[in-house]
Formats: C-alpha cells, structure tokens, sequence
C-alpha cells in the first residue's frame, strides 16, 4: 500500500506504532544534525522527523536534504511523541521518526507558496489552479460545497424530491440574458443554447405528474461579470405541484434552516417577510442588508421649500442616520462625497448633518435652515447626540434611492456592521410582474415569463399590466439574493396573454414556447418552486467575497480560463464541418 494513514489522522494515542504515509513535501526545515518535513495531504500535515546518526540514518537525512517543495513522497517510520509541540495542527503532538523515505515523483519549484497565505496573485493562482487547490483554505471552501450539496439532497430526498436531469443541449430563449449559442453540425445553420435554467423542463416535469423535482444543475448566461457571477454556474433547482405560495416558503424556508443547523450550528429563527415596495422604499434595493438599520427616511415635507435650490427642485429626498459618526472628519465626509459622485454611483452631491452632544444640529447646509427646522430632521430621522445624517436628493426617485442604496452599504461597511459571522435572512415577495426596458421600448417580465400574476390582479393585464405584482419570491441573506422563484402560470390562455403583454406575436411564442402551451392542454397542474444558487450560499457560508474560490475551476473577470486557454480557436476544419465563417482580426 502507499500508505496505511492519511497526513491528518495521527494523535499520542498512536505512539510506537509503525506507519505509512504519502503526500506533498510542504516545508523543510534544517536544523543542524535534525531535518524536519512538513508532510501534507488533503486531511492535514505531519511531521516527518529525519537524524545524523548511524549509517542508515545518515543516508535517509541526507536523501530528505536533497527533497524540495511539493515533491511527492512515500514515508515509512514510527510514530513518536514530538518534543516541541504545535497546538495549531491536529497533529502537533506527534512527529514520525523516519525509517524509509521513497520519491514518488520529484517537483519543480512552484510559482507561489503553496500555503494559506500566499504570494500568488489572482492571476498567476487561476493559471495553475490545480496547484491552488492544494492550499487547505481553498480545499476547505469545495469541502464545505461538498457538504452543502449533501445536505441538500438528503433534505429534499426525505421531503419526497426526485433528482432528474435535463438536457444541457436546448433551444434559445428570447427574455432573460444573453445565452450561449452551440452550432449544430448535423444540422447546419441551426444552433442549439446552453441552458440559463431548467425553467420550461421543470415545468413539463410537472405536467408529466413528477410532483417534486429537483437538481444540482450547471447553467449558463453570457453576462457581464461580477464577484458574485460566472459564465457557468449552479443552481439548486427545484419545482413542486398542487401548491401555493406559502407551500413553496415553508418548505424553502425549511431547507435553508436544515443548512444552517447542520453546516454552521445556528439555529435560525422564522424568516421575516418584506414586499419589494417596502424593499425599495426603505432600502433602495431589492436584496437589503438587514444586518444592520439605518433604514430610508424620506425627507420631502421636512427639508423641500426652504430656499435651498437642491433640495427644493428634487423629486426625492432621503436620508440614512449612521448612529455614533459625527465624529467623521470632514476629510472623511468628503471622501464619503466622493465615493457618491463615482460614475456607477452617479449622485450630484452629499447633504450632512451632526447632531452635537447637547443636540443641537450642525448641518452643511446651515445657512438654509433654523435650528428648529434641523431639529425637524433630527426628529424625522430619529437621530440622537452623536449620530451622523447623511442626505441625497435628485429628479428620479428611483435612481437616487439606488444612490442612497450603495451609500447606505458603505457606511455600514466602514462602521463594521457587516460582520460576515452574522447572518440576517429574509423572503422578499411581491415583485412587480414587468419592468420597463428603456432598451427595449417595452415591458419586460422581471423575473421570467411563466411568472404567474397574483390571482387579484389578473384583470390589471387588460388594463394597466405596468400594476400587476408577480406571485414571485426571493430569499435575501446579508444582502446576496441567494435564491428565487415564483408560482407559474399553468393555463395556456393565460401564459398566452402574457405572451402577447411582452410583445410576442402568436406565431413568435407558439415558435419558441409552443411545446409548453400544447403541454398545458394536457393537463397542467398548479405549480411553482425556485432556485437556489448554490455558488452564491457556499460563498456566503464560508464568508469569500468572490464565488471563485468555491468553485474548482474558475472563469476569469473577463469570462476567460486562463489555465485551459479557453475560449479559444478551433482549426479550420471544424468551422468547415459546422459550415461557419470566421473572419480573422489584423
């Protein structure tokens, strides 16, 4: 056998016994007539202890003196209790007293320090990914996705879930973001898409009579990219028939306190709900942190008509009051003036106000007002000595809550109130059921078009559809939307009528989606369900920044994969096989 132990299993309970073990040379450490090998595996690290001695001992130390990093190697010895001990490994009371030492295969030196605090930069880490992975805290990050996925499928399975696959080859979809595009040789000129979801195959699973779907599933959208996005990622898909709304948040509600008890030990409470009116109205954004307050405030009867230009040609005023900093600095206000102005940020200036230690108000737009006016708005805003108003204003309420939005995020940021230990989950309902596209010129359907509409509204699609609210649902955790679905429309009249509110001509939707409304003719059941995206709650859980470095093998920022060189060119040959031009760039 290579080996009879792992590098992570060894304690003093296992002293005098004679071992094997293979793994990676992590360190090396020459101490006069003493070497000593940091022996690493995927279950921890051991030491390997080597001594000038008789003739045996001498050629084994020096054969571990000619050993570099990241050599793989074979150990045989004896376990024996180490004399200086190292309470940061499992391991650390332990060390082997090397009796026989076999290179399994030598290394070159490595382009950064496999260790978790590295020298790699992103880059250079994403070119030899496979040499990252050997660092323990990115293996930690796919172990815990490992335990996640586990969790998840135990838990549907004993909630009566079938794991189903679908097809990965599929046809385009015209809403949504962009999709991937595979040219069919056997059929020239026609393509097949990559799927942005099971949406419609779920579906016609519940028509098929499955009841409860589910699947871990790769998806793909040819977006812009962000820390929370990749060109492929994974859903944790599911749909469920003869249910409504609260059905589908129960037992949602239910998986998400199954994950937290078992992977982190917390015990969550009932998630809160908010409407998506209430969402944008106090936070601006349809995923809110509520980890922290410092909730809206609007403040167009307490500050508009008093002469201040600004405030008084606005169709929006709102303030957030960041409890404990006025003592921020003026240069720090002004970096806060800044980061406002940035062009993703895009507001036109910042309003202050300090409320001093006897509370009176001290504002940057104290010629405007009288103290009792700024004590208005200290009451407005609930504001006590020591707290800092910060106000934003513009022509377009929406906009300018976006703005306070990321305003509101920065604060709590500087002000440490988004530990990354402390989760705050709730369910966001009641969206909208369309969006207007400037783009576009029309409606579009914010969440998918087999949203259903909420039975109570379903008159508003004759008369004014911009009203209707979606019987759609998120679930929000620290400000990350990590999952989201709806109940679905499951009457062909219906969808049909959708359809033609997003500007499909009968012919176009019976093209694209005929095969679901003949299948609702059949027999549909009411259903619904939602998706989870599991990249995104292993990313939250193990408290990353990027869902990159929870995922093997990674794209880019610019949607590349350095190590593979992909995308990239294919030979000439197989353009002529899938009858495609490419015209080559000068």
């Amino acid at each position: 056998m290579y080996r009879t132990v792992t590098c992570g299993e060894l304690r003093i309970a296992d002293v005098n016994k004679e071992v094997v073990l293979a793994g990676w040379v992590q360190r090396i450490r020459k101490m006069g007539g003493m070497t000593f090998i940091d022996l690493r595996d995927r279950y921890g690290i051991t030491q390997l202890a080597f001594e000038q001695g008789n003739e045996s001992q001498t050629a084994l130390f020096e054969q571990a003196g000619k050993l570099g990093r990241e050599y793989v190697v074979q150990a045989t010895g004896v376990v024996k209790e180490r004399y200086s001990k190292n309470d940061q490994l499992s391991t650390g009371d332990i060390e082997i007293e090397v009796t026989k030492l076999v290179v399994l295969n030598p290394a070159i030196v490595p382009p950064f320090t496999i260790e978790d605090e590295t020298d790699g930069g992103d880059d250079i880490r994403m070119k030899y990914r496979y040499l990252d992975l050997r660092r323990s805290v990115v293996r930690r990050n796919l172990e815990l996705r490992h335990r996640m996925a586990f969790e998840v499928r135990s838990y549907l399975d004993k909630h009566g879930f079938l794991e189903v696959e679908t097809p990965v080859l599929v046809n385009s979809t015209p809403e949504g973001a962009r999709d991937f595009v595979v040219p069919s040789r056997m059929n020239p000129g026609q393509f097949y898409a990559l799927p942005q979801s099971p949406q419609t195959l779920k579906q016609l699973l519940m028509v098929s009579g499955f009841d409860r779907y589910f699947q871990i599933v790769k998806c793909f959208r040819d977006e812009d990219l962000r820390a929370d996005r990749q060109p492929e990622f994974t859903q944790i898909d599911c749909e469920m028939s003869f249910v409504e709304q609260e059905d589908i948040l129960q037992m949602f509600e239910g998986m998400t306190r199954h994950l937290f008890k078992t992977i982190k030990g917390i015990n969550l409470p009932a998630l809160p709900r908010m409407s998506w009116h209430d969402a944008m109205k106090y936070y601006g954004s349809d995923k809110p942190d509520t980890r922290f307050d410092m909730r809206f405030v609007e403040l167009m009867d307490v500050l508009k008509g008093y002469g201040f230009s600004v405030f008084d040609n606005a169709a929006y005023i709102g303030g957030i009051c960041a409890k404990g900093a006025a003592v921020y600095t003026r240069k720090q206000i002004d970096q806060l003036t800044d980061f406002v102005r940035r062009p993703q940020i895009g507001a036109k200036g910042l309003v202050y106000a300090r409320i001093e230690a006897d509370g009176t108000v001290r504002s940057s737009v104290d010629k405007f007002y009288t103290q009792d006016q700024l004590a208005a708005l200290k009451n407005a805003m609930s504001a006590e000595p020591g707290d800092l108003i910060l106000i934003l204003s513009g022509d377009d309420a929406d906009k300018t809550r976006k703005q306070l939005s990321e305003l509101r995020l920065e604060m709590g940021s500087q002000l440490g109130l988004r530990d990354k230990n402390k989760y705050s989950c709730l369910w966001v309902v009641d969206f909208p059921m369309y969006e207007w596209s400037d783009e576009e010129q029309r409606l579009m359907a914010m969440h998918h078009p087999f949203t259903s509409p909420k039975p109570e509204d379903i008159p508003l699609l004759d008369t004014d559809p911009a009203k209707v609210r979606a019987n759609a649902y998120d679930m929000v955790i620290n400000g990350v939307e990590v999952g989201g679905g709806s109940i679905r429309i499951h009457d062909a009249k219906l969808q049909e009528k959708v359809f033609e509110i997003l500007g499909f001509t009968p012919e176009q939707a019976q093209t694209k989606f005929g095969f679901l409304m003949n299948a609702f003719k059949y027999g549909a059941p009411p259903h619904g369900g939602l998706a989870y995206g599991l990249d995104r709650f292993v990313s939250l859980f193990a408290g990353l920044d990027s869902i990159r470095d929870c995922i093997a093998f990674p794209k880019n920022n610019q949607g590349r994969d350095v190590m593979l060189g992909a995308p990239g060119v294919i030979d000439q040959v197989q353009l002529d096989e899938l009858q495609l031009k490419v015209e080559k760039k000068n």
